[in-house]
């Protein structure tokens, strides 16, 4: 990872803090004259685009004081969208009652099933497939939700 990223991922983790938010992903694209920075945040409840605007300037602030990128850059912030994989606990509870595919670690082999959500206690979550099936969390190799159209 190169510094440029490096720096980025802790200023913006340390903004994630603040706002009590989780730092997803940084996405660095284009070249040092044309920079495209890409900002992944989410939290417990849905991420508005009020607070992506805000955290996008809360960042450019911190950027401009730091002199950290000297050329042009955009820097887009979102939150991760329903086609990305879960990767923290936090993010499970508002996605309750939703469904899930699911890939998980039991022993030496890895297991997969789609299931909705029903309950969460601590790290264990709980999903229905055909009965109930509970799934630690740290087990969880792959967590996305499935889209419905219904």
């Amino acid at each position: 990872m190169n510094s440029l990223k490096e720096n980025i991922i802790k200023i913006a983790g340390k903004v994630a803090d603040l706002k009590n938010l989780l730092l997803i992903d940084v996405i660095l694209r284009g070249n040092e004259r044309n920079r495209v920075i890409e900002i992944f945040v989410d939290g417990e409840k849905n991420i508005s685009a009020d607070d992506c605007a805000e955290f996008s300037r809360l960042i450019n602030k911190i950027f401009e004081e730091k002199e950290l990128i000297k050329t042009r850059y955009r820097l887009d912030v979102s939150s991760p969208g329903v086609d990305r994989p879960l990767i923290f606990l936090k993010q499970f509870p508002k996605h309750l009652n939703r469904t899930f595919d699911i890939t998980y670690q039991t022993g030496e082999e890895k297991k997969k099933f789609i299931g909705k959500l029903i309950k969460i206690d601590g790290e264990l979550l709980t999903f229905k497939v055909k009965q109930e099936l509970v799934v630690n969390f740290n087990k969880i190799i792959k967590a996305e939700v499935k889209i419905s159209f219904s």
